[in-house]
């Protein structure tokens, strides 16, 4: 009796498992197979694909297109916006070049106190913060340089500094 109970019991066991897993069994009768092989099908095909995010900047291509820069990578928590006096805005001022639609200043909105976005910016010569304190790296000459800008300040860089070499901006950190 109790070797009858362990076999049904793993048996249901197995059973339950490959359906879960999704690997149809050999059936004692063989015109039971192709409707539990069809019916674990169907229930395979209703599961929607793994969504995986990789933080990649939606849009990117249409902004490098139409407003000359190259968002890569973020948190959502900095966005691209259009410049006005609203106080979670930090603003990156830069030497402009229509020739590839580069504006002379970009403005971000912070959506919380720490979030951060990777891009390509060349030629920033200040930073200005409003609300929230940032951290910012930059590259010149194979060289990356972080600058922190505290809440309501403004920092120049690159450029902007005496003798500053032309500067790309690569990554803005909300810190506050």
């Amino acid at each position: 009796m109790a070797f009858r109970t362990r076999s049904l019991l793993i048996s249901g066991v197995l059973g339950t498992l490959a359906a879960v897993i999704g690997i149809p069994l050999a059936a004692a009768d063989d015109s039971a197979a192709p409707r539990a092989a069809s019916g674990v099908s169907r229930a395979a095909a209703d599961i929607p694909p793994v969504a995986v995010e990789d933080y990649t900047y939606p849009g990117a291509a249409d902004v490098l297109a139409t407003e000359g820069i190259e968002l890569k990578r973020g948190d959502g928590r900095v966005l691209l916006v259009e410049c006005d006096t609203t106080p979670d805005q930090i603003k990156v001022y830069t030497v402009g070049d229509a020739s590839v639609g580069r504006k002379d200043n970009y403005c971000f909105r912070a959506t919380a106190t720490t979030g951060y976005l990777t891009l390509e910016l060349p030629r920033v010569f200040a930073l200005e913060t409003a609300e929230h304190p940032i951290s910012a790296d930059l590259t010149a000459n194979g060289a990356t340089t972080t600058v922190d800008v505290a809440s309501g300040g403004f920092e120049s860089v690159g450029e902007g500094t005496v003798g500053g070499a032309r500067s790309v901006l690569v990554e803005i950190r909300v810190t506050g």
